[in-house]
């Protein structure tokens, strides 16, 4: 009863409780777990489809009076949810990785985003190795899209970086200082990279398979919290 696609006590659970999938569970878990958003937060939704993240997300925000806004992104067209979402939740049909942060930014409030979510999967074909770096290609430009070009430049190598990289408007990362990001992963060896990469940008950079994940998925998140402003200083 766990294979993809066959009904479990979270898909059908979904179904009880008015989500668009069972994936809106992995986010409760992480919610619960890491108190990522907080009312009145920003919160960006990478490869939103078919929009049970947009759900969890406006919940999080608390009642409208809060505030807050969700943005979801998504290849495909995604109606936002009835059940669960507000005004505060927007979606946009886009290819993440040739949309740019100035664009991204302008759809918050905030020109900013405090929290930054990426479920985003490549389609599978079966072999492992290929499909982990796929899954890691796009990992990496959540992570490129929240701290920046030039913040990455700088952690792989200070001395290639260069004032023009730095000076470039567009090349300034998203996630507001402070903020969390989730980036999702097919296990490979990219993950300890990934986990290295990212424990001097944040706080806390953590691993975490969700209890909604299938037991067939190789599906594991890397949760980051606390974006340092000190490592945005001359960006």
């Amino acid at each position: 009863m766990s294979g993809a696609g066959v009904p479990d006590f979270f898909y059908r659970e979904a179904q009880r409780l008015g989500y668009v999938a069972r994936s809106a569970f992995k986010l409760l878990q992480l919610q619960e777990k890491y108190k990522l958003i907080k009312p009145g937060s920003s919160v960006l939704d990478l490869g939103c489809a078919p929009g049970a993240w947009l759900q969890v997300a406006c919940q999080s925000l608390g009642p409208p009076k809060s505030g807050g806004v969700v943005v979801g992104i998504d290849l495909k067209k995604v109606k936002v949810p009835s059940t669960y979402c507000d005004a505060r939740v927007q979606t946009v049909c886009a290819d993440v990785m040739s949309f740019s942060r100035d664009h991204i930014r302008s759809l918050s409030p905030k020109k900013g985003f405090s929290v930054i979510l990426s479920d985003m999967c490549p389609l599978v074909s079966g072999i492992k190795t290929k499909d982990a770096a796929l899954s890691a290609e796009l990992g990496m430009r959540a992570l490129d899209l929240a701290v920046g070009s030039a913040v990455l430049a700088q952690e792989e190598d200070d001395e290639h970086e260069t004032k023009e990289e730095a000076d470039t408007e567009d090349d300034k990362g998203i996630l507001l200082p402070g903020g969390n990001l989730v980036i999702k992963l097919l296990e490979g060896e990219d993950m300890q990279e990934f986990g290295q990469m990212c424990k001097p940008l944040f706080k806390k950079a953590s691993w975490l398979r969700p209890k909604a994940t299938r037991s067939s998925s190789r599906e594991i998140y890397l949760i980051c919290q606390g974006l340092r402003p000190s490592r945005l200083r001359n960006f």
